[in-house]
């Protein structure tokens, strides 16, 4: 940081290229572009792969809202299909239901940092001519069952540095690129659409302003150093939890890594009992002085999306089933056994008072 301050260059200076050279190699990429955000970068992503006014885009109503946005961002109609109920990524049978005539890309997201099913959806992208982008903003340092690391399978992929995500630069976001021309477009659209040989004041595309700043770079070359110990200290946090949660009736703990798929831990989320007030439970924690959040709601019934779009409840069910019983526990990789034991315990008590109604009647 004091490096960065002395050298009186605070945007697209020398720690924006090193940075990305340090983030591809832990990843095993050759090619990446330092943004200003996950969402930033998923824009990008899009634009590269060729989403157009009019294009529909398969995707997830089970996500942070970004994913969906993006392909608004290009005039493009984000099409939402239901969700695997174990892994709550995309279900692929669904996502092939859901292509069209107008169909021209897929936008499968790693949920809480488990890995989508993409050697099926690859297999379905080459068979009905789709682009694939992946949205890997929460799912740094997760590996798939054969080996590669999430987002680096050789389709665009984007990750974000948010302060909750498994490292952070404040704000910011990483798009592994395809190619070089992958490369050199996203890097000229983050920066205003100017080329590298071109004039401070002369662009040859559209551009954005989507640039990092070299403060945030240098922040993200000291966490991708650290990555892996951040991983470490996540991954000892979600034991401690699956431990201290785990006798607690009828709650469901995040799905357990399966079929060689190995999750990373962004965010620790429960499904409560089908039958118990969700919202209920955080007002009655926050009590407690513990803080929970319902996560996440559904796109498609989100106000803006039912009214430009028509969805409506019950066409998804999977995914509106998960989303209103969706919990996320306070979680940081410096949360320590007797904190997750008061939340396990608060947690407990809460679900077994609010059941006993149910049960004497």
């Amino acid at each position: 940081m004091l490096e960065v301050l002395r050298s009186g260059r605070l945007s697209l200076g020398p720690m924006l290229p090193e940075f990305e050279r340090r983030f591809a190699g832990s990843l095993g990429v050759a090619h990446v572009s330092a943004v200003s955000s996950g969402t930033a970068g998923l824009h990008l992503a899009i634009r590269a792969a060729g989403a157009r006014a009019g294009d529909e885009v398969v995707t997830t109503p089970f996500s942070f809202v970004a994913s969906a946005n993006s392909i608004l961002f290009e005039g493009a109609k984000p099409v939402f299909c239901d969700i695997d109920a174990r892994t709550l990524n995309i279900d692929p049978l669904a996502a092939d239901a859901a292509v069209g005539e107008r169909t021209t890309g897929l936008l499968p997201v790693h949920i809480f940092g488990y890995p989508a099913a993409m050697a099926l959806l690859e297999d379905l992208a080459r068979r009905r001519g789709l682009w694939i982008v992946e949205d890997a903003c929460e799912a740094l340092g997760a590996v798939h069952a054969d080996g590669r690391p999430v987002g680096a399978r050789g389709n665009l992929a984007v990750f974000a540095f948010y302060p909750n995500k498994q490292m952070t630069t404040g704000e910011g976001g990483m798009v592994v690129c395809r190619d070089p021309a992958d490369k050199r477009r996203i890097d000229s659209e983050r920066n205003q659409g100017r080329a590298p040989d071109l004039g401070w004041l002369d662009h040859d595309r559209l551009g954005f302003n989507y640039r990092i700043s070299e403060l945030a770079c240098a922040l993200g070359v000291a966490q991708t150093e650290r990555l892996p110990e951040l991983l470490r200290r996540r991954a000892a946090a979600a034991a401690l939890y699956g431990e201290a949660l785990s006798g607690i009736e009828g709650l469901e703990l995040p799905c357990p890594d399966g079929g060689g798929d190995r999750r990373s831990w962004f965010v620790y989320v429960v499904q409560l009992p089908p039958e118990i007030d969700r919202d209920a439970i955080v007002v009655r924690l926050a009590g407690e002085g513990i803080e929970s959040k319902p996560y996440l709601p559904a796109i498609h019934l989100m106000s803006f999306y039912r009214e430009r779009f028509g969805w409506r409840a019950g066409q998804f069910p999977v995914c509106e089933d998960v989303s209103r019983r969706s919990l996320a526990l306070p979680f940081f990789p410096g949360i320590g056994e007797s904190e997750v034991e008061r939340v396990a315990q608060a947690l407990g008590k809460l679900l077994e008072g609010a059941a006993a109604p149910s049960r004497s009647a």
